[in-house]
């Protein structure tokens, strides 16, 4: 089938009735709860916008000849490369890079382990065709995918055997005739429970030995699989307007705990059982993990773009834009912004066919920009925040200016250099949900960890990363500053 509409995507969560709870109660249905309409509407809207800008969009299946989703393309070329990057910035323009986990992020995975699925036959010649089916699969059916990477907090100074409760963990319970049985408890699940299917991954941040095997799984499954729950954290989208809130009652995607209680998983759905070296090894050796940051790249650059167009916005509105030192935290801002176009830019001009076929972005680029965004988007917050100062507290609600009595005092006392005071209120509204909200903090809190733990990536960046050429620089410096080396025990 093509790629779906907003109507379709709204149809099959209506009729897949997943198991989600939020608030102490099970959902009846996701499409009409207060938490998660707003949202769904927002991803339909994507869905949408495939159809309403398809020559960007949408490509030509080489199964089935239907139109599918851009984002799902198997890059062979630059071109290729740069075609999928356009869709995939066409969709993050829609929430102003607000949309972490967008249906793009998942499907540059799934095409990636599709690809080089011929990396999963290292254990089973099985579930390699397993991963090259089910990204067909993705693909022609245009599933939307939330996905799991973490296992529970309970001590991290432990490997998962080590734990006290080592069952708490999803694990392998036993291998039956018709699939693997899987129990336990995954963290962080986004738009866990209103997308059609949840991929079940290793994380990479902390590498499993051969006594966690029975932790090192991946497979696909429908997100209303007998035994599979989601439990959603906290709201953040209040039920408030889009003048208020126009960023939380739009973009709140949600994040999940997933409880697997002896779930079934079929054969034909896995793509590693028990074997932690390969679960090690998949996101580097199949190139997922470089597709997937170049979507994160093209989507921060977006949410950076837009962070800027506010914070000048701001400054345009109160008339500070003159200043020093507001001149100074506006270059902090598009420094970053330009920073991440010449890392996109590298990225993809730099770009080489893997042995898998893929033509695959140059990764150093990749790499860093995925490594110092975490840690420069607190500082592009704080400068937001710093601009808008007190402006950002004394912000009436839509409604106090549609009370006679009140709104033209507030009318009159909120206006702004060139805006009169509904719009001066609107704008700082939305500085607020993007700095200050609940939506905005965890948006914050939600990049600082987007790729795991900054400091331990940090260690691996540092480990990783080609130091001898810049030490024998110095080392032959040094020897041409001092040609002749002193004798032992005297001067020259």
């Amino acid at each position: 089938m093509p790629a779906k509409t907003g109507k379709e995507y709204i149809s099959r969560l209506k009729s897949a009735n997943n198991n989600v709870y939020i608030h102490g109660e099970r959902v009846d249905d996701v499409t009409q709860h207060p938490a998660f309409k707003n949202v769904i509407q927002s991803m339909a809207d994507l869905y949408d916008l495939q159809y309403e800008k398809s020559e960007k969009m949408l490509y030509t299946s080489p199964m089935s000849g239907n139109q599918v989703g851009m984002t799902f393309l198997q890059p062979k070329t630059i071109d290729d490369l740069i075609a999928r990057r356009e869709a995939i910035t066409e969709w993050a323009r829609t929430s102003g890079g607000m949309m972490g986990r967008s249906p793009d992020y998942l499907n540059a995975e799934v095409m990636a382990m599709g690809t080089a699925h011929s990396f999963f036959a290292e254990s089973d010649p099985m579930f390699a065709e397993n991963a090259k089916n089910y990204y067909e699969y993705a693909r022609e059916n245009d599933i939307s995918l939330t996905h799991t990477l973490i296992h529970p907090q309970v001590n991290r100074a432990k490997a998962q055997h080590e734990q006290k409760d080592a069952n708490v963990a999803l694990h392998l319970v036993e291998k039956r005739g018709e699939g693997i049985i899987v129990d336990g408890i995954r963290l962080l699940a986004t738009q866990g429970g209103i997308t059609d299917e949840i991929l079940v991954f290793p994380s990479t941040v902390k590498k499993a030995g051969e006594l966690d095997d029975p932790y090192s799984l991946a497979f696909a499954i429908p997100n209303n699989t007998p035994g599979l729950t989601f439990i959603s954290r906290e709201s953040f989208d209040y039920g408030k307007s889009t003048w208020d809130h126009p960023l939380s009652s739009r973009f709140e995607e949600g994040d999940a705990i997933v409880s697997f209680e002896n779930v079934l998983v079929p054969w034909d759905r896995v793509f590693v059982c028990g074997n932690s070296s390969i679960c090690n090894r998949t996101f580097a050796e199949t190139n997922a993990v470089v597709h997937m940051s170049h979507q994160v790249l093209a989507k921060n650059i977006v949410k950076t773009e837009f962070l800027l167009g506010v914070a000048l916005s701001v400054m345009d509105a109160i008339g500070i834009d003159q200043f020093q030192h507001v001149q100074d935290k506006g270059m902090e801002i598009m420094l970053t912004l330009e920073t991440m176009k010449s890392h996109l830019f590298k990225a993809e001009h730099n770009a080489k066919l893997d042995k898998w076929g893929m033509m695959t972005p140059d990764f150093e680029a990749l790499n860093a920009a995925r490594n110092w965004y975490p840690r420069v988007y607190p500082r592009l917050v704080e400068v937001l925040r710093i601009l808008g100062a007190s402006g950002l507290m004394g912000i009436p609600t839509e409604a106090d200016f549609e009370n006679p009595e009140i709104g033209p005092i507030i009318e009159r006392g909120l206006q702004g250099k060139n805006l009169d005071g509904y719009e001066r209120v609107q704008l700082f509204r939305l500085a607020w949900d993007l700095t200050l909200s609940a939506f905005g903090s965890r948006q914050m809190h939600y990049e600082y960890y987007f790729f795991g733990d900054p400091i331990r990536m940090g260690m691996t960046y540092f480990s990783s990363y080609e130091k001898e050429p810049y030490q024998e620089y110095v080392s032959q410096f040094l020897k041409r500053s001092s040609p002749t080396k002193p004798k032992e025990g005297g001067s020259k």
